[in-house]
């Protein structure tokens, strides 16, 4: 019997990287899950024990030591998040800011590399880095948000795990949504080509819970080592979809490189 691989787990109570703890804890024989967050109340409110979890800021690299320290696998699930300013006048569009300290150069991109360097330090063999589609667009509404150019942020990062000569899995998704996951065909690809031309017109979205278990996958499966992607869903109940169950053969249509 193998031992379980123990995996960290950053931006744990996220809604992305919440689902991807449980999924880890639902496999014990496999993994032993441990998260990383700043909120302990938010924490128990998600999985009532802080047990396993560990307190901190990926801006602290002692924190972040003391969370790697025996861990096989990190799977990054940090993200800058927008504030709204104030709600907007009418007919006019809302204006967004990033809290200080929480602007997407600092926490995309600087936060990822201070995980990277713990991983590399701590002898982490295997990152999943859990991003987004878009960032080859400047343009992209979500980089003009609050002039954030977040996208853009995290494909540094990419560029930079990439370099970094650890084992890497970079998952870029489409349009999150809070679906049941398990019931869609996923689709692969890369330099948002799926943004640019969307499949049979099919919405460049995919559910968190689809999202959280191709990162799962991502680790026990050899096919998605050292790869970066981009992925989306066919919606629920698509005439002659097939819904993903082989994810060794869906990382087979992937490919190295950023």
């Amino acid at each position: 019997m193998t031992t379980p691989l123990s995996v960290l787990v950053t931006g744990a109570t996220g809604r992305t990287g919440a689902i991807v703890v449980q999924k880890l804890q639902q496999r014990p024989d496999q993994f032993v899950a441990r998260g990383f967050a700043r909120s302990e109340a938010k924490v128990k409110e998600l999985f009532v024990t802080t047990e396993g979890f560990y307190l901190g800021d990926i801006s602290d690299p002692d924190r972040l030591k003391a969370a790697l320290e025996g861990c096989d696998a990190l799977v990054i699930l940090t993200s800058a998040v927008p504030q709204m300013k104030a709600p907007p006048e009418p007919g006019q569009r809302p204006e967004f800011t990033y809290a200080a300290g929480g602007t997407p150069e600092q926490v995309d991109y600087q936060g990822q590399i201070n995980q990277i360097e713990a991983a590399q330090a701590a002898g982490v063999k295997h990152i999943v880095l859990v991003g987004s589609m878009g960032g080859t667009n400047e343009q992209h509404p979500l980089n003009r948000m609050a002039n954030g150019n977040i996208l853009i942020w995290k494909r540094k990062a990419e560029a930079y795990l990439i370099d970094s000569g650890i084992d890497y899995t970079i998952i870029r998704a489409g349009g999150l949504q809070d679906q049941p996951g398990g019931q869609r065909e996923l689709i692969v690809g890369k330099d948002d080509q799926l943004l640019a031309h969307p499949p049979e017109g099919i919405p460049t979205s995919i559910p968190r819970a689809d999202v959280a278990e191709v990162a799962v996958q991502a680790l026990l499966l050899p096919t998605a080592c050292n790869k970066a992607f981009d992925v989306i869903s066919k919606p629920a109940g698509t005439p002659g979809a097939v819904v993903t169950t082989d994810f060794a053969a869906l990382f087979e249509q992937t490919t190295p490189g950023l």
